[in-house]
């Protein structure tokens, strides 16, 4: 690729390794250049495919929630959690104030 042609160049690269605290060799600079190049001449490439008929999306594949459902489930014994508590008033746990 030649130079007019890059997407980034190697100082953007030297920049972006400096902030983010990354010693690349100049082998390594080179190297990540040239792949970050690459990946936005293809990104380039699928900016040209025609998607007016695709639907959004936010998956490639079907997802549902595999969560189950939130509901209250009320707790039968609440003396066996009191118990441990270091102070208890009715069946509520007793804490300190934290705001004045």
């Amino acid at each position: 690729m030649s130079d007019k042609d890059a997407k980034i160049t190697k100082n953007e690269v030297e920049y972006v390794a400096r902030l983010a605290r990354l010693d690349l060799t100049d082998r390594e600079t080179e190297r990540m250049t040239d792949n970050i190049n690459d990946i936005l001449t293809y990104m380039e490439k699928l900016g040209e495919v025609d998607t007016t008929d695709v639907p959004p999306m936010t998956h490639a594949i079907p997802k549902q929630n595999v969560m189950r459902p939130d509901t209250v489930v009320p707790f039968k014994d609440t003396d066996e959690i009191l118990a441990n508590a270091p102070e208890s008033k009715d069946t509520l746990f007793k804490v300190p104030k934290v705001i004045e």
